[in-house]
């Protein structure tokens, strides 16, 4: 009986792993690595690709938004790493980038371009995020209520667990 849950288990595991497979190899089918995946105005984009090959050390990108790049030899053989600046005014909505390397290889891809900076702290209860003294208040109370509850719960055991 045992062995059968075993059977049962190993082969749900079995078959949602096959059912993941064909995502994870859709997901890089593009061989093209652009970070930060949602940009903002006015930041950096770096863009890396393996697709060109080992023994190619310099490519041609360009983005709908940032305009045309280069791409060098990166830190390992057979990466080609390139980067952008996305305009500060006027850049919304989604990003096109192809990057261009021999012999004859074509890649694109996207991402988005956030439409505005974060501004302020998050909001997500205890107060504002500016009011750090508060914070650091409570977390010392916390602290100096845990470590009261265990020395009270240690001088509180009975004389028969203190042999």
């Amino acid at each position: 009986m045992r062995n059968t849950h075993v059977g049962v288990g190993v082969g749900l595991l079995l078959g949602v792993l096959a059912l993941q497979s064909p995502a994870a190899v859709a997901a890089g089918d593009t061989e093209l690595r652009i970070d930060p995946g949602s940009g903002l105005p006015g930041s950096t984009v770096t863009v890396t690709t393996t697709a060109c090959g080992p023994d190619v050390t310099y490519g041609k990108g360009e983005s709908a938004a940032g305009g045309q790049f280069h791409m060098f030899g990166g830190s390992r053989k057979g990466v080609l790493v390139g980067e952008f600046t996305i305009p500060a005014e006027g850049a919304t909505g989604t990003d096109t980038v192809t990057v261009k390397c021999p012999p004859r290889i074509k890649l694109t891809d996207t991402y988005e371009i956030a439409d505005q900076q974060p501004n302020g702290g998050i909001h997500a209860g205890f107060g504002d995020a500016q009011d750090t003294n508060t914070q650091v208040a409570m977390g010392g109370a916390l602290i100096t209520a845990a470590a009261a509850g265990a020395l009270y719960r240690i001088r509180r055991r009975s004389h028969g667990a203190r042999a």
